[in-house]
Parts: structure tokens; sequence; C-alpha cells
């Protein structure tokens, strides 16, 4: 019985397999590096718009039958709020729960729109404890365009409560719709936000708008590119070790020298 060094195989299933996981590694980087220049260019538009003057909302409503969007653009309407109509979303501001107000605004064509006038805390629900900010006669609104949403968000968000009038969705039509207004077609498709200009007697409060893009693409860049790198660098001195281990002839296999007599 004689030892006899084995020649050792060079591990081309390991190279290959390491070799895609690290092609996958290094395009989900690249993908969220990509994510992230488009967030940014998002982010630095959106503010750019936001400081633009108002424009007419038959200049608004244009834009969004050319687009499809008018998502944080300034614009100015004038007519007549139908308190009546007033229907509530329920939300926080500054810590506080309560609802945001959105009331149907009468133009002066017998269209409406509906006009997030602010937040009033769940004790200012019933119109008939803030009477003073509940404006009779013509007025102008200044604020945000809002696009309307096409579905509820998400499986965990409950159904509005239309009977309560309670939404926690801005599903548009329903709004529209269980303020008893005549013809969704005479309603303007998309929402404002009022601007924060003061209602007298202090609600609601205007000027509720939440512009805030989560931008995490940076952080899951350095994820995707550290882990790249930590599994290049493990395939790397492995392979290193086992190419040294050849060189140094640490693998052996036994021969039978025994021929049977």
């Amino acid at each position: 019985m004689t030892l006899q060094q084995a020649p050792r195989r060079f591990p081309w299933g390991v190279v290959i397999a390491s070799s895609i996981a690290l092609v996958i590694l290094l395009s989900l980087g690249t993908w969220q590096v990509e994510r992230l220049i488009w967030k940014e260019a998002l982010i630095a538009s959106t503010q750019k718009r936001i400081h633009e003057p108002p424009l007419p909302l038959t200049e608004m409503e244009k834009i969004y039958a050319q687009e499809g969007t008018v998502e944080y653009r300034p614009v100015m309407v004038s007519g007549t709020f139908m308190h009546q109509g007033e229907r509530h979303f329920l939300a926080t501001h500054q810590g506080a729960a309560g609802y945001y107000v959105y009331t149907p605004l009468m133009l002066e064509d017998g269209r409406f729109v509906l006009v997030n006038r602010g937040f009033v805390p769940y004790e200012k629900k019933d119109p008939a404890t803030r009477t003073e900010g509940q404006l009779d006669g013509p007025v102008t609104v200044t604020g945000l365009a809002r696009d309307p949403l096409s579905e509820k968000p998400s499986s965990l968000v409950p159904d509005n409560d239309i009977a309560k009038n309670i939404f926690y969705w801005k599903d548009w039509a329903a709004m529209a719709e269980s303020a008893d207004l005549p013809n969704l077609d005479e309603v303007v498709p998309f929402f404002i936000d009022a601007d924060t200009k003061a209602n007298p007697g202090g609600f609601p409060i205007g000027g509720v708008t939440i512009i805030d893009f989560p931008n995490n693409h940076l952080q899951y860049a350095v994820t995707w590119y550290g882990l790249a790198l930590a599994l290049a660098g493990v395939v790397g001195t492995w392979l290193w070790k086992e190419r040294r281990l050849g060189q140094s002839g640490n693998r052996f296999s036994v021969r039978d020298d025994d021929d049977g007599t």
C-alpha cells in the first residue's frame, strides 16, 4: 500500500455559483443607485413645483387631462362652500387625532371640487362646534392639487364608513357621491388641499399637506454592494487557500500495491 498525491480539481461549481450570486448582488446595488437618482430628481422637482405661482383651476384641469396627474401643483379656485356635504377623513396633525374636513366647493359654472380645508380634532367633528369657520358666500381657495387614489392603498386599511361619515382612505367617488353631489361628471376629478390661511375661529387648520418621499435607496445600494464585496472576499480567500493546499501536496489517495500473492 502506498500513498499517492491525487490531483486537485478546480472548484468550477463554487466559482460559477458565486459568480452568479455576485452578478445578482451587483445588479441589485446598481438598480438601487438608479432608483436613488430617480427619487432625488422627483424630490427636487416636487420642491420646485410647490413654490410655483398657483394656476387657475381651468388650467389645472387641462394638465390633468393631458398628463393624468396634478399632484402637488399650486392651484387657485373660487366658489361657495357647501358645508352640508363635508366629508371627514381620519387623520392626525402635530400629534393630535381627528379628521381632515373635505368640503364641496361649488364653482361659478355649477360644478364642484372637493377641498381639504384642513384638520379638526375629534371634538370638533360636528360642524356646530366650529360655526365661525363655516364660511358663507363666495371665497377664493389657494392650495395644492392632489390626485385621487385609484384603489384602497392596502388591505390593512379599513373600509370607509360612509354611514358614519368616516373615511379611512381618499375614495374620491365615494366622497363625492355621499356628499349628495348631483353628478360625478360635474365634479372635478381631483382634490385640493387648502393652504395655511387661517379660518375664523381657528378651525379647520389648513396647510396639512404632507410631502414625504421615503428615500432609503442609498442604504439599500450600500447593503447590496457590501454583500457583493463580502462574497467576493470569502470566495477569493477560499480559492487562495485551495490553491496553496494544491501546491503543498497535502491531498493524497491510497493505492493498494498488494498483487494478491
